[in-house]
């Protein structure tokens, strides 16, 4: 086999492994998203904005310690909070599970503080056309090289 082909295999095989490590990243980041809501809408369930603002806060507070001591920071108090906020913002399950495919938790992260739904939907629109553009490109370039070695091949 010659350099270029050995260049070309090689190039193939880095493109299949670089598509397969962004897959499984997309997917966990999906799967977290649906579990930070899932949590965020647990904790709003059960302590209802009607008890005692104290006594939610506290034992939000002490969830948060237990969660962060077994799981890690990413269940410290903040983050909590967040997927509280998340769960009571967007309250639709299928909604939810339809929105996150390119997207990640530090993006619905960026959307709590916007005050409208135009403003959210407008800010996720963005980001997923933008997101869905690179995926695009990327596919229509390993199209192109994909092209390019059976060309070579001929």
């Amino acid at each position: 086999m010659e350099k270029n082909n050995k260049q070309n295999l090689f190039d193939e095989i880095s493109s299949l492994i670089e598509q397969s490590r962004r897959a499984i990243y997309t997917q966990v980041s999906n799967t977290t998203i649906l579990l930070f809501w899932e949590i965020g809408q647990c904790i709003n369930r059960d302590i209802p904005s009607n008890k005692r603002a104290d006594y939610g806060k506290q034992v939000v507070m002490i969830l948060s310690e237990q969660l962060t001591e077994k799981y890690g920071r990413s269940f410290d108090l903040r983050n909590l909070r967040r997927m509280m906020q998340f769960a009571e913002q967007f309250p639709n399950f299928q909604m939810v599970s339809a929105l996150p495919t390119p997207l990640t938790w530090s993006h619905f992260i960026e959307i709590l503080p916007i005050k409208t739904y135009e403003g959210k939907l407008f800010y996720l629109k963005a980001e997923f056309e933008q997101k869905i553009h690179t995926i695009l490109t990327e596919v229509r370039n390993r199209l192109e090289r994909r092209n390019l070695l059976s060309q070579e091949k001929n």
